[in-house]
């Protein structure tokens, strides 16, 4: 096994391995300290069905079940441990799965969960000509960039993650219906469970307001760590292969799809990593 370095700031390609085959101990321990070093790993030239695939996502973990939401229902099946992220409808009209159109905004996978997912496996199945790529941030950086005196006033507090399923729009609280969102106030700096770093927790598409400040105030500073966060120099960009397994640290790291041709379809199949809640 090798493992090839992709950007400065975090992303490797694992080489040498196939996921469809079973994993001895060693190259198991030596994927896992992969993650854990690069928060992103790619893993090219892969022919996984559903069973390999949960395998291969058994290395970092508990797989995760889909959890129908209280209100409105993305398209898909539930009481699975896959979501069909495309944007391919079917004779019926309705789609094959959620989420498969055009750009989205950076954001952690089920930051808005008392106990976020760990880590998201997405494997690439049908892919347009061009466009969909997939942006990831290094929110250990991200944390290490925040100006001093603001990471002071901000130390122990805690922001307001909210998943309403929009792709490219910030919240307006006065609108949104508390029942029918996932929601959940997580602390704004988290220490990561398995490596100890502290990293920014918080994104443009799902953070909403920052508890013990007023509204103006939460929101500058909410815009700075956005700013933050979307630095191009901690970003770094996927451009999909079909065969792709993408594998993503979701406690820090944030992630963001870029726009494609609607009328080309795009089938990604992701699974997830059950998590545990957030410490300061």
């Amino acid at each position: 096994m090798e493992i090839k370095k992709l950007h400065p700031a975090l992303g490797a390609e694992i080489i040498g391995v196939d996921l469809s085959k079973p994993i001895d101990e060693q190259t198991r321990a030596a994927i896992v300290q992969a993650f854990n070093d690069h928060i992103v790993l790619v893993v090219r030239n892969q022919d996984l069905d559903e069973p390999g695939q949960l395998r291969a996502a058994e290395i970092f973990g508990k797989v995760a079940i889909r959890r129908r939401p209280p209100g409105k229902s993305p398209g898909g099946d539930f009481d699975t441990p896959f979501m069909m992220v495309t944007n391919i409808i079917l004779p019926n009209g309705q789609s094959l799965g959620a989420f498969g159109d055009g750009e989205m905004w950076f954001h952690h996978d089920t930051s808005y969960y008392p106990e976020p997912h760990r880590a998201t496996l997405l494997f690439s199945m049908k892919l347009p000509t061009w466009g969909g790529n997939t942006c990831f941030s290094n929110m250990y950086q991200a944390y290490e960039n925040i100006p001093r005196k603001l990471r002071d006033r901000l130390e122990g507090r805690r922001v307001l993650q909210i998943h309403e399923y929009k792709r490219r729009e910030r919240l307006n609280l006065d609108e949104v219906d508390f029942d029918k969102v996932r929601h959940f106030e997580q602390p704004i700096f988290i220490t990561h469970p398995a490596t100890g770093r502290k990293a920014l927790y918080i994104s443009r598409l799902m953070s909403a307001r920052i508890e013990g400040l007023s509204k103006a105030e939460s929101e500058d500073a909410l815009e700075q760590l956005f700013e933050i966060s979307e630095d191009p120099s901690i970003v770094f960009e996927h451009e999909w292969k079909l065969g792709d397994m993408v594998i993503w640290d979701n406690w820090c790291s944030i992630h963001a799809r870029k726009d494609f041709p609607r009328d080309q379809e795009r089938l990604m199949r992701r699974c997830t990593i059950e998590g545990r809640a957030m410490q300061f």
